[in-house]
């Protein structure tokens, strides 16, 4: 296989694997792309796929290093600037992403950099800003794909749902569902929703057919909340139980991608405080970012809690 079709192959594949929430795709695309550089080691095409497999997979520091090779050895400025904007990004070093992202938007303010723009912004929680960005994006899309946008829809819910706006929330996540009717981080943040809004039934709904098609345990965590919340106790408990040992598995073979996802289960469903620190504890050490550190501190509130009770309990 060429090398260009090597990395368009492993792009499609992580693109499918978030679409879907499939970790073996995910997986699938970083075993092919250490194969394409064994194959093309000095390619830069294939060290900017690797690359980018890393960093789907958190492994922040080797996807930054192959950046720099491939940018060495011949990968476009403004595609490695793009990627390690996304690696400076995800570990909180806004103001170095935002200069990456603002350079790419001065050689061509296009909806790859309005996009990008808009997410930084919301990270940053310039709600405001993020919400011009992303309407200035979306009219500025030429492509046919569904896919851009539904993401970029995705996004602007998300940022939505952290301000606590359920009903913008949802209508993002609805109108990324319009657009791609399987995209399953949509239909996943649809169901938070509506567990929020007090609709464990619709939520049910949402998660059962993920659970299906997606190997990734948070769907079947969130559909254990939702059966609990439904009075179905039993069933629940199965799931909760599925997603542990699932859990368990990806923590131990992509602990930088899963250990806050594995936290935050523990730390509700799962309801074991203990294991829900030692996670997030891990997870911080591999970033400290706002979010993994109030990841951490809700830990240890939900562990003293925990410590009070015993000692309740225990006294006379």
């Amino acid at each position: 296989m060429a090398v260009a079709q090597g990395a368009a192959l492993i792009d499609l594949l992580n693109l499918r694997g978030h679409i879907l929430g499939r970790v073996a795709d995910y997986e699938r695309a970083a075993e092919l792309a250490e194969q394409l550089v064994h194959v093309a080691p000095e390619d830069g095409t294939a060290l900017l796929a690797r690359a980018r497999t890393r960093a789907t997979l958190h492994r922040f520091a080797e996807a930054v290093a192959d950046l720099g090779a491939a940018g060495r050895n011949g990968a476009e400025e403004a595609t490695v600037d793009a990627e390690r904007a996304v690696v400076l990004q995800a570990l909180g070093c806004y103001a170095d992403a935002m200069a990456l992202i603002r350079k790419a938007a001065e050689r061509q303010s296009d909806f790859t950099t309005l996009g990008a723009l808009a997410v930084l912004q919301a990270e940053r929680g310039e709600v405001s800003e993020a919400e011009r960005l992303f309407g200035e994006a979306r009219r500025h899309y030429q492509g046919t794909s569904p896919f851009p946008l539904a993401q970029l829809d995705f996004r602007r819910g998300v940022m939505w749902h952290r301000e606590g706006d359920l009903d913008a929330a949802r209508s993002c996540y609805e109108a990324a569902r319009r657009r791609v009717p399987d995209y399953a981080p949509a239909l996943g943040h649809l169901a938070e929703v509506e567990l929020l809004r007090d609709d464990p039934q619709a939520a049910v709904a949402l998660l059962r057919p993920l659970t299906w098609a997606s190997d990734d345990p948070e769907y079947a965590g969130h559909l254990a909340a939702a059966l609990h919340a439904c009075d179905r106790f039993q069933e629940a408990n199965q799931w909760r139980e599925r997603a542990a040992a699932r859990y368990g598995e990806l923590v131990l073979r992509h602990p930088e991608a899963y250990a806050d996802h594995a936290a935050d289960f523990w730390l509700t469903v799962g309801a074991d405080a203990e294991r829900g620190l030692q996670l997030a504890l891990q997870n911080l050490a591999f970033r400290q970012t706002a979010r993994a550190h109030a990841l951490f501190q809700r830990a240890v509130l939900a562990q003293n809690r925990v410590a009070q009770n015993r000692v309740a309990q225990a006294a006379p």
